[in-house]
């Protein structure tokens, strides 16, 4: 790993938001352990302030608690801040293509605000890596960085970094102050990325840190249908005749996994680790087993060919359906 701030960690890291019942029910107690296995391993734990309305950052406190002082692996926390959750704050209305608004803030006071309180939700004295989770657009992103790079200045915060934004942005971030990670959804399923955000990933040395690396699920062949209160039902790419298309698609990608002997999602990971030692997915999973799976992703190495054939198959824009935020 080439950036800094990520050597202590696998290039696959863990995304936590799963663990709070978006893809289905959650057990606490096998949350935490499931927590404190990946930590264990090495990886990298991803969260937001507002995933279960500070819930999951609860989560991996519990899981920090009881993690064996001999381990020799430090923890690595990534958060986010920026949606409001709390019925006392306000903020600016962002709309997302996913049915439902969002309220950002990204006022001085309020990133400080939102801070303190990880610190105190996670029971850390620093935050590793901490994202704004949305821009505000009411708010100059000067203002934003200039808050986060203070956190960093005071030692609450180790590295920043930004989520969900433009290539502009990155730059105009990153003149303020060194952006170490950019989290932008990136996979087979959806490869806008390498358009704009990864050229500006790349110019600045970040790395790229992709959610829903395995298309919410849809590149490990079990989706083939959706509950009505499946969070995923508001994804075009999952509704109606773009979803048929899309699994007719996948049938692909399946059959160059049967010939490797691994999963499709073992196949979609490894893709992305083929891509660059800068970029990190971050599936999520609600039991051990699947880290397990997925960490196994690191020792595939796919062929020149495999690449080319897999270029092929799912090209920007393949798989049918609008991009979200």
């Amino acid at each position: 790993m080439t950036n800094k701030v990520f050597q202590a960690v696998k290039q696959i890291g863990y995304g936590a938001m799963g663990l709070e019942g978006y893809y289905g029910a959650s057990d606490d107690t096998q949350a935490v352990q499931t927590l404190v296995y990946a930590i264990e391993q090495g990886m990298m734990i991803d969260t937001a302030d507002a995933y279960g309305a500070g819930h999951n950052e609860d989560l991996i406190k519990q899981a920090l608690q009881q993690i064996n002082p001999q381990n020799q692996q430090p923890a690595f926390i990534a958060t986010k801040f920026g949606i409001v959750f709390e019925e006392d704050q306000t903020g600016s209305q962002l709309d997302t293509g996913w049915g439902f608004p969002l309220t950002i803030n990204g006022t001085k006071e309020y990133v400080t605000r939102a801070i303190d309180q990880s610190l105190e939700r996670l029971g850390v004295d620093s935050i590793d890596l901490l994202y704004a989770h949305y821009l505000d657009p009411n708010t100059p992103l000067e203002e934003t960085i200039a808050a986060m790079a203070e956190a960093v200045k005071v030692g609450k915060v180790k590295a920043i970094g930004l989520s969900n934004v433009t290539a502009d942005e990155i730059l105009r971030a990153h003149a303020i102050h060194p952006i170490s990670a950019v989290q932008y959804e990136y996979s087979l399923f959806r490869r806008e990325a390498e358009s704009e955000i990864l050229p500006a990933i790349n110019q600045i040395g970040a790395a790229l840190v992709c959610w829903s690396p395995l298309g919410a699920g849809f590149l490990t062949g079990q989706v083939q249908e959706l509950d009505e209160n499946d969070f995923r039902n508001n994804n075009p790419k999952m509704q109606g005749e773009n979803f048929t298309s899309n699994l007719e698609r996948l049938e692909a990608i399946k059959a160059i996994a049967q010939e490797y002997a691994i999963t499709p999602a073992q196949l979609a990971l490894a893709w992305l680790v083929a891509q660059g030692d800068n970029i990190i997915p971050i599936p999520g999973s609600r039991k051990i087993s699947r880290i397990d799976e997925n960490l196994k992703a690191l020792d595939v190495k796919l062929s020149a060919e495999t690449l080319r054939q897999l270029d092929e198959i799912a090209p920007i824009g393949a798989f049918k359906g609008a991009t979200l935020v």
